[in-house]
């Protein structure tokens, strides 16, 4: 089904694999990128992926959408998870792939139902490692 603003198609396999990162782990994190007028699976991380990692196969000049399955401790000790939705938008991609992924991200964003925490980034340091256990907790 089409988004009548941007015409994106979303491919089952999206929908697919994050219900497995969701409900089986069987990934850490999933990217995604926009390509023939459909949103598709660019890339999955093991379950025993980093941050670091993930965020090493992000490119650094094209727009991404991707999650991240964030296990973290909390204060009283308890084992917690959230997935993160990050939409990455480098300030060096262009422009017309900024304004695609932008006008797009909603109605992909709806595709996945069990998101927990979205976050815009355009430059690494917005989405160090820092600043997603401070959104988690």
């Amino acid at each position: 089904m089409a988004n009548a603003a941007s015409g994106m198609a979303v491919d089952d396999e999206c929908k697919l694999k994050f219900l497995e990162l969701k409900a089986k782990r069987n990934y850490r994190y999933i990217i995604f990128k926009i390509q023939d007028q459909q949103v598709v699976v660019e890339k999955v991380g093991n379950p025993g992926s980093t941050y670091e990692e993930f965020t090493a196969s992000l490119p650094a000049d094209e727009c991404r959408y991707s999650v991240f399955d964030f296990d973290f401790t909390t204060d009283e000790n308890c084992q917690k998870s959230k997935i993160f939705f990050i939409a990455w938008s480098p300030d060096t991609s262009r422009v017309r792939s900024k304004m695609v992924y932008a006008s797009s991200k909603d109605r992909f964003k709806r595709e996945l139902d069990g998101i927990q925490v979205e976050l815009q980034a355009t430059d690494p340091s917005e989405m160090s490692f820092d600043i997603i256990k401070a959104r988690a907790i």
